[in-house]
């Protein structure tokens, strides 16, 4: 598709501010379904055909999410870009406002205009699972955090203290309400067969557990947005990179911290409960250890071995075979 005009999006919770690259125009609505219809007028009068245009925006969580499903509904192609992406392609800049904001967007979106790919919709059981997951996400790092305090209150005040009692009262109800989602998560992931089926197929990999898979799924939108391990592995931050210079600059290859930490973590995770547990990551990790390799690169290592496997499952559409042959 040919984009003959690209449109900057900078939203808030109130408004929407939208900046038209070619045409330096520009409109501000309200972050709602009523605002939302000015679009269409806005591009009429502009003579812009909904068929080529592209609005790029940044990711907002659910700031976007109404205006999402509106583009998607009166078929306008947009894309979701990292903010710092954004920020680092502009260089030194002066000042900002909503409205400089939106033309920066769209300033970018012009000149990434050939490598921008249009967000497809997301069935809403992949969306439902997507809020799910998060809303789990949050509650286990604040139980988790008054659990850390609890340790610490303890070690001043006794057992029956109210401030005690009152935060494992609040804990015990975070686990309950973690409980209630976890079992919605298995709920739904069983209505929807490709999930179903993926879901399954990522648990026979050893160290991927449902929180894991869960993830995964989310991240990929089931398997269809990263074409390889490798794409996801660096989109996870796990792939390593060279940092090379002539014949002066001779740097460790590294792996960036641009990435999505959560996925790291649970990758991280999953390696380490792999390495008890498989034979094989077991063997490679010892043998590396042995070799005087560095704990922290093994580690590594397995999580992208964990990557290519899911990829190798989800492929095939067969379960992960454990094939170790222990050599004598």
């Amino acid at each position: 598709m040919k984009l003959q005009h690209i449109i900057g999006a900078d939203l808030s919770k109130e408004s929407v501010d939208l900046a038209c690259h070619q045409l330096q125009t520009h409109l501000q609505i309200e972050n709602s379904i009523l605002g939302f219809g000015q679009i269409l007028e806005w591009l009429k009068g502009q003579k812009i055909s909904c068929s080529n245009v592209m609005i790029v925006m940044e990711h907002t969580g659910l700031y976007s999410y109404h205006l999402e499903n509106f583009l998607h509904e009166h078929q306008i192609s947009f894309t979701k870009v990292p903010a710092l992406a954004i920020k680092r392609s502009l260089g030194l800049v002066r000042g900002k406002n909503d409205k400089i904001d939106a033309q920066r967007i769209a300033r970018y979106g012009f000149e990434k205009r050939d490598l921008l790919v249009a967000a497809s919709k997301p069935s809403k059981a992949l969306e439902r699972l997507s809020m799910l997951h998060s809303t789990r996400d949050r509650l286990v790092k604040h139980r988790t955090s008054l659990i850390c305090a609890i340790k610490e209150y303890k070690s001043v005040l006794k057992q029956s203290d109210i401030i005690i009692q009152s935060q494992l009262s609040v804990v015990k109800t975070f686990t309950e309400q973690i409980n209630r989602i976890e079992n919605k998560i298995n709920e739904l992931v069983t209505q929807e067969q490709s999930l179903k089926d993926n879901f399954r197929l990522l648990k026979t990999i050893k160290g991927v557990g449902p929180v894991t898979a869960t993830a995964a799924i989310i991240k990929t939108k089931n398997f269809s947005q990263f074409a390889n391990s490798r794409k996801f592995a660096c989109y996870c931050g796990v792939a390593p990179f060279e940092h090379t210079s002539g014949k002066t600059i001779r740097r460790k290859t590294r792996i960036s911290h641009l990435a999505d930490k959560e996925m790291k973590t649970l990758l991280d995770q999953s390696a380490k409960s792999a390495i008890q547990y498989d034979k094989e990551l077991n063997s490679f990790y010892n043998r590396r250890l042995d070799m005087g390799k560095s704990r922290k690169s093994t580690i590594n290592i397995v999580r992208n071995k964990i990557l290519y496997r899911m990829f190798a499952v989800i492929k095939r559409q067969t379960p992960f075979i454990e094939n170790y042959l222990q050599t004598v």
